[in-house]
């Protein structure tokens, strides 16, 4: 991975084969990134699975096939002392057709750029509710999110 910083921006590009969410969690460890927005990403994606909420479960689509990032988005939070990775996106198979929603699993054809924004002052949690059974952003945790 390559990454170069401007300010509080970010961006990285991915290699071919990196598993993407891996990758992020090994930036946001390296450079103590405890607050980010994934802006945005472009690339490919050799495989992915996104997932689907059905109010109770993610409902897993796996694509096993090369298809082009389109959008790419999230947040980087802290849960249990570790980085927490929130993304949803968009890929295009051969035919065009755009598959998306929240991602599950992703490893990088040929490259992924990603453009990442991170908040210094600030550490984002991503507390699991009972209630909703999801992890949900926490923009004002408390200690050791």
């Amino acid at each position: 991975m390559q990454a170069v910083r401007e300010g509080t921006r970010w961006v990285l590009r991915l290699d071919d084969g990196q598993d993407l969410f891996d990758a992020l969690t090994e930036f946001a460890e390296r450079e103590h990134v405890g607050a980010g927005a994934v802006l945005l990403g472009i690339g490919m994606f050799r495989r992915a699975t996104f997932g689907y909420w059905d109010g109770q479960q993610y409902q897993p689509q796996e694509l096993t096939a090369p298809h082009e990032v389109v959008a790419l988005h999230g947040t980087i939070a802290r849960a249990e002392g570790h980085p927490s990775i929130h993304l949803h996106g968009a890929v295009a198979g051969p035919d065009h057709r755009l598959v998306g929603g929240h991602l599950l699993k992703a490893t990088v054809g040929m490259l992924q750029e990603v453009v990442v924004e991170t908040f210094p002052n600030h550490t984002f949690g991503r507390p699991l509710v009972e209630s909703r059974g999801l992890r949900m952003l926490d923009l004002e945790p408390g200690p050791d999110p």
